[in-house]
């Protein structure tokens, strides 16, 4: 190869550099998402361009906006993802909106008031229950005492939402029928080779018994 060959790959090979050099940094320019996908699209000598990268990110800033409030409204079509929606939940179920429950416990309280109806039945209190718990709830009744028994299976301590719950199986029981509320604790010899102490000081008292392993409420 010839001094003057060589000298013209050399001059080749740095235009493409330069060229691969500004195609990275029109993109590092581009901070919108859409607007990175909207960029790849354009023909290629529109590579090194700062002037459709600028373009690109700009109207790409509007789609990403455009489709977070779209998103976003969507999630209010859904008890479980809904934020600000839920207002409309609540007033359409009859329930008081109340701003200061943590949006967990509000969802819970409206996905429980939906599968609330129908006819009256233990699969009809475990839905309700297991709405509001997010766990596993066992409902036994007991005939020739005019009651039944609502059991926390998986959740250790009181619900924090219990009063809601409450509520809500007072709505759709028969007056006549008396409920109980099961919960269950942690004991120490549960515990004991299996945390250590300072993991065992950042459990809350409230999921320790004192006695049993379980505790009851009359509702």
């Amino acid at each position: 190869m010839s001094n003057v060959e060589a000298a013209a790959m050399a001059v080749v090979a740095q235009d493409a550099g330069g060229a691969r050099a500004g195609e990275y940094a029109a993109e590092r320019e581009i901070s919108s998402p859409l607007g990175r996908e909207m960029f790849s699209f354009l023909p290629g000598y529109y590579e090194n361009s700062r002037i459709m990268s600028s373009d690109m990110n700009a109207k790409g800033a509007e789609l990403d906006e455009l489709y977070r409030a779209l998103n976003e409204t969507l999630d209010q079509f859904f008890v479980r993802t809904a934020t600000w929606g839920l207002d409309r939940w609540e007033q359409e179920l009859g329930l008081t909106t109340d701003k200061e429950k943590p949006l967990e416990q509000r969802r819970a309280l409206v996905e429980s008031k939906l599968r609330g109806a129908g006819q009256f039945s233990g699969r009809l209190v475990k839905n309700v229950a297991e709405a509001y718990d997010g766990g596993t709830v066992d409902v036994t009744f007991a005939p020739s005492e005019w009651s039944f028994t609502v059991k926390f299976v998986d959740t250790i301590g009181i619900p924090p939402n219990l009063d809601d719950l409450r509520a809500m199986i007072e709505e759709i029981k028969p007056a006549h029928l008396a409920v109980e509320y099961e919960f269950s604790y942690l004991l120490i010899h549960q515990l004991h080779g299996v945390k250590t102490l300072s993991e065992m000081e950042q459990i809350p008292l409230s999921k320790f018994a004192g006695g049993g392993s379980l505790g009851q409420q009359n509702a």
